[in-house]
């Protein structure tokens, strides 16, 4: 049931916004006098108003509970102002900064509360694209630059891989969809990047068979026709010799009947060296990539 306008904005009922958001009546009664949260319109005989904007914000709100945030960790100022904080590239900045300086002084606390940070305020999605994959490239970069270490690279691969075995216990499961296994190919260390990618392809409907770091692709026609897969995606993030790399994906290539797609640096340095083996290259964007994951999968009679 809607409102009357108040003041230019329509404006919704408290029993409203209970069926839009699934919050209970109560409970927004109880955020809003224990955490300030939401200030509503009030009529003249004291009903509560809610603004489309608001509306908004609660979903917001509900999201990050989903995602494990606790409502009292929740900054509701910052995700009110979201839109103008998402456009703000020194936001992130500031955050990958303050967490390269954490693995270079490897203080756990202090990634931990940066990461909180972000969850505070974003959906877990956004924090993967914007924060924790900028932070691997950016630890790869320093790495290869001699820069940074090993060591560094490995502390915070075991701190992602806490973090995100987490999220793994509690991922939703899909039985009936398109089943991908995910690997890393031959020589691939860190698999902070497949992690990423598989997390994101439940979100997507998919299911995943994962394999691990340093996958011998010979191994992977068996897996397909044992398993059934619909296609492999693999992930490489060092430069790999680009012949070593060509012969690698066109014989896996020539073995299995279902696509295979690549992601990772190694997938942007030698996209077309990928195509011509009859790989695919993925690039390094997560969600870019089920884009053309799905095209291919139509394609495909498999």
């Amino acid at each position: 049931m809607r409102m009357a306008s108040h003041k230019n904005k329509e404006t919704f009922p408290i029993r409203t916004v209970s069926a839009l958001t699934g919050i209970n009546p109560v409970t927004l009664r109880t955020w809003e006098r224990r955490y300030h949260l939401i200030e509503p319109i009030r009529t003249p005989k004291g009903h509560r108003l809610y603004t489309k904007e608001q509306i908004e914000m609660l979903h917001k709100v509900v999201s990050l509970l989903d995602s494990g945030i606790a409502i009292s960790r929740i900054n509701f100022d910052l995700i009110a102002t979201e839109r103008e904080v998402s456009h703000n590239n020194e936001f992130w900045a500031r955050l990958i900064n303050r967490m390269v300086l954490a693995v270079t002084k490897y203080d756990e606390s202090r990634l931990e509360n940066t990461y909180n940070e972000a969850l505070a305020l974003y959906p877990i999605e956004t924090v993967t694209k914007s924060l924790l994959m900028p932070m691997l490239t950016k630890l790869g970069d320093r790495w290869a630059n001699g820069e940074g270490t090993v060591a560094e690279e490995h502390f915070f691969g075991v701190y992602l891989r806490n973090k995100l075995g987490a999220r793994f216990h509690h991922r939703k499961r899909h039985e009936t969809g398109p089943a991908l296994i995910t690997a890393c190919m031959p020589g691939e260390k860190h698999e902070a990047g497949i992690l990423l990618f598989a997390l994101s392809a439940y979100d997507h409907g998919y299911r995943c068979i994962m394999l691990g770091t340093e996958m011998p692709l010979t191994e992977l026609p068996a897996a397909v026709a044992q398993s059934g897969a619909n296609a492999i995606v693999l992930s490489t993030s060092f430069q790999s010799d680009p012949d070593v790399l060509r012969a690698e994906v066109s014989e896996l290539c020539s073995e299995v009947n279902v696509p295979v797609f690549i992601g990772g640096l190694t997938s942007v340095a030698y996209a077309e060296i990928i195509r011509q083996a009859g790989g695919i290259p993925l690039g390094i964007d997560i969600d870019e990539s089920f884009g053309h994951i799905k095209t291919e999968l139509n394609k495909s009679p498999h």
